[in-house]
């Protein structure tokens, strides 16, 4: 038996691929058959990376605007780097590896071998969300991870960047045709054609050349792309929410401590200490230590409701916008599919080349009929 491999850049939807959001072409009532191999706050992971480098960095920093206060923040804002990356890994098609079909349980065997041996081949890669989607036509891995360097000379000793990660685990001297990242790729599919063998199935290597698209085929690309603008902003308001969370349970910490009475105690005065010295080294210290705490407490409620009702007002019309628009590619797929049906039976009578020149030529009249 033969398949193919799809190892694609995803475009890091956290809230889709976990299911807090789910789109028109998942089907609810296998959601319970996917794997959650890890799911962390990508804010954890980046205190878990790079909080000890972070520290050590900031301690031999002289001039306080060099000082990084929050790492995530620096890279999310910034433009060198980007703050995760995912793949999407698939055996197969809809038609040969189908979830409902009868190899679609050796696809799921396969992947989920594949991601089991992946944080182990990939040190350089902390992957802080993979899942394994059964609920869609085809069982497929999405796999976020953040890549990071060791021992760096510049900035944090453990730092954020992609090409450094990937050059530490020996992929070196990319090219604008073949790049680290492309090395990377055609190492995993490798890795995973091999566990295919174990399974009985051999990599079916396809033609990568893209073939000319139809008007259907051009208008479905056009409404995925369109789906694509406002799905990113629903992951962007998840990370919000995810930020929010983060900064309830400082808030939590923050109200234990303040419910500690001890901490309310003021300072008794040193043996022999003058009232100006008291109110100098003890009370004003004191006092100005309780305001700042008050003011940062203040300050995240206000910030929290205030991006909690942004969150409200944006979220629920953006996921309306998403579930019509994937509704229409639906259809646009099935009528371009009903179209390709047509064209092949017209191409077993005609020929297809000489069918493929008849449409170039008319596409080439409609397109200065338009230009005049």
């Amino acid at each position: 038996m033969q398949a193919s491999i799809s190892i694609i850049v995803g475009k890091g939807s956290i809230a889709h691929n976990s299911r807090s959001f789910v789109a028109s072409n998942v089907d609810k009532e296998r959601i319970q058959m996917n794997h959650v191999y890890i799911h962390t706050n990508i804010k954890d992971a980046y205190h878990h990376l790079f909080d000890g480098a972070l520290i050590k960095y900031n301690e031999k920093q002289t001039r306080t605007d060099r000082i990084i206060n929050d790492y995530y923040e620096k890279i999310r804002t910034g433009k060198q780097e980007k703050t995760f990356h995912e793949i999407i890994v698939q055996v197969g098609n809809k038609d040969s590896m189908n979830v409902l079909g009868p190899n679609g349980p050796l696809a799921e065997k396969i992947l989920d071998d594949y991601m089991k041996s992946f944080i182990e081949r990939n040190p350089n890669l902390h992957v802080f969300s993979a899942h394994l989607h059964m609920d869609e036509e085809t069982p497929h891995l999405h796999i976020d991870f953040i890549p990071f360097t060791t021992n760096s000379k510049r900035g944090l000793e453990t730092r954020v960047s992609l090409k450094k990660a990937l050059e530490q685990q020996g992929f070196k001297g990319g090219s604008k045709s073949l790049t680290e990242m492309q090395q990377w790729i055609n190492s995993e599919k490798e890795k995973l054609s091999t566990i295919m063998l174990k399974h009985g199935v051999e990599w079916e290597k396809l033609e990568t050349k893209e073939q000319h698209l139809s008007v259907l085929d051009f208008k479905k690309k056009k409404r995925s792309e369109e789906v694509i603008a406002p799905e990113n902003k629903v992951n962007e308001l998840q990370y919000k929410i995810e930020d929010i969370k983060y900064d309830e349970q400082i808030i939590d910490k923050f109200q234990n401590i303040i419910e500690d009475k001890t901490i309310w105690n003021i300072p008794d005065p040193k043996n022999f200490m003058s009232a100006k010295s008291y109110k100098n080294e003890i009370i004003i210290p004191f006092v100005k230590k309780i305001k700042e705490s008050l003011q940062f407490f203040i300050r995240k409620y206000i910030d929290i409701s205030k991006q909690l009702r942004e969150i409200k007002n944006t979220i629920l019309p953006l996921k309306m916008e998403i579930n019509e628009l994937e509704r229409i590619n639906d259809k646009l797929y099935d009528e371009n599919r009903d179209y390709r049906q047509k064209f092949n039976k017209l191409a077993k009578i005609f020929g297809r080349s000489q069918l493929n020149d008849l449409l170039n030529t008319n596409r080439i009249q409609d397109n200065k009929r338009k230009e005049r």
